[in-house]
């Protein structure tokens, strides 16, 4: 195995299996598809190194998994196991509540939901990965956000609230400034 694909691994595999539990709700399956997109990139490793931008590659195997494999297993129960505990910020209650409404969005449209939002693509890229319009991106953006705040109604905003009350990152004062205000 070459160095440089290693190192590719490395960097890239967290972020991959962070992206795919968000599409599909399940840790292990999220562990298995990261697992096989980075074989499908060591496969073809010599073409994706000469790309100019591997990450995006790798990125839309991962998506096109997660869907083919939503197709695959439609009508197989689904496991919803919470990832583990590893730096979180926000409140237990908004992730699972979060990570409850996003699970009621079709397979595309919660891939376009996690490409636009979690991993900050433009919609031109996220058309490309899909391989479908920009217009279809952004009317199912729009149409996923409406659902989403349809189904977390006025419970967001207690959510959001409390989560106002406790900075995100530890706030620390500037000597010349004072104290700097929470984040949120």
């Amino acid at each position: 195995m070459s160095d440089d694909f290693v190192e590719f691994a490395r960097a890239a595999a967290g972020r991959l299996r962070d992206t795919a539990f968000l599409m599909c709700r399940d840790w292990h399956l999220a562990q298995d598809l990261t697992q096989m997109t980075l074989a499908k990139v060591y496969a073809s490793w010599r073409r994706v190194r000469a790309a100019d931008n591997p990450h995006a590659y790798a990125r839309t195997i991962l998506v096109r998994l997660v869907i083919d494999q939503r197709r695959r297993h439609s009508s197989r129960e689904t496991a919803l196991v919470v990832p583990p505990e590893q730096g979180v910020t926000y409140p237990a209650e908004l992730r699972l509540t979060l990570l409850d409404a996003l699970a009621t969005l079709p397979a595309r449209d919660r891939a376009i939901v996690v490409l636009r939002y979690w991993e900050d693509l433009s919609v031109e890229t996220v058309a490309d990965m899909l391989d479908v319009s920009t217009a279809v991106v952004k009317t199912q953006s729009m149409r996923s956000l409406t659902r989403l705040r349809e189904l977390l109604g006025d419970s967001r905003l207690e959510l959001f609230a409390e989560d106002r009350r406790q900075p995100l990152h530890p706030v620390r004062s500037h000597p010349r400034s004072g104290p700097a205000s929470g984040v949120g």
